[in-house]
C-alpha cells in the first residue's frame, strides 16, 4: 500500500501524509477529545463505504432491472444504503455501550491532560532482558520480603503472648494442686488426730 497507516498513543492520527507527519497534526489536535475523533473516524468510513457502494456499481451488477426499471432502481439503491448506515451506526453504538469506550476515552483523555506536567522521564527497557526483568522483579520482591518479615514479627509476637498465657496457666494449675495436696494432708491430719483422741477416751459407750 503506498498511503502510511499509523497508531498513535494520542488515538488521533490514523493515516500519514507524504512527509510522515499526521493531516491533523497541530497545536490544537491534542486537545480534541478522542470521542469526538472516534464519531469522526466513523463518519468517515461511512462516507468511503458509501464511495465504494457508489450507485453506478450499484446499477452494473443490477443491468436488467435498472434498464426496466431505473426508478425503482433508484429507490432499492437509496434504502439500501440508508439501512446499511443505520445498520453500521448501531453497531457502533453498541460496541460503545458494551465497552463503555466513552468513559474509558474520556478516562484517557484526563490521564494524558494531567501527565502533561509530568517532566520525568517515564521507563524504557534497556534491551537487555535480565536487568529489565531484575528492575522490575526486584522492587517487587523486596516489598514482598518486608511484608513477610512483618507478619513473622507479628506471628511471633503473638506466640509469646500465647507461650506466656500456657505458662501462666500451669502455674496456676500447680498452685491449685499444692493448695488441693495442702488440704487433703490437713484433712488427713486432723483424722488422724480424732482417731488417736478416741483411742485415748476410748469408744463412746
Amino acid at each position: 500500500m503506498a498511503t502510511a497507516r499509523g497508531a498513535h498513543a494520542d488515538g488521533g492520527c490514523e493515516e500519514k501524509g507524504p512527509e510522515g507527519s499526521c493531516p491533523e497534526s497541530g497545536p490544537h489536535s491534542a486537545t480534541i477529545p478522542r470521542v469526538k475523533l472516534l464519531d469522526t473516524l466513523v463518519d468517515t468510513f461511512l462516507q468511503k463505504l458509501v464511495a465504494a457502494g457508489s450507485y453506478q456499481r450499484f446499477t452494473d451488477c443490477y443491468k436488467r432491472l435498472y434498464q426496466l426499471q431505473p426508478e425503482m432502481t433508484q429507490k432499492i439503491y437509496d434504502k439500501f444504503i440508508t439501512q446499511l448506515q443505520t445498520s453500521v451506526q448501531e453497531e457502533i453504538s453498541e460496541i460503545k455501550a458494551e465497552g463503555n469506550l466513552e468513559a474509558v476515552l474520556n478516562t484517557l483523555d484526563r490521564i494524558v491532560e494531567e501527565g502533561k506536567d509530568h517532566t520525568e522521564l517515564a521507563w524504557r527497557p534497556s534491551g537487555i532482558p535480565e536487568e529489565d526483568v531484575r528492575s522490575a522483579m526486584v522492587p517487587y520482591f523486596l516489598q514482598q520480603r518486608e511484608a513477610l518479615q512483618r507478619r513473622v514479627h507479628r506471628q511471633e509476637a503473638e506466640n509469646r503472648q500465647l507461650a506466656e498465657a500456657v505458662l501462666a496457666g500451669r502455674r496456676r494449675v500447680e498452685e491449685l494442686q499444692q493448695q488441693g495436696q495442702a488440704q487433703q494432708q490437713a484433712w488427713q491430719a486432723l483424722r488422724r488426730e480424732q482417731k488417736e483422741l478416741v483411742g485415748v477416751l476410748g469408744e463412746p459407750e
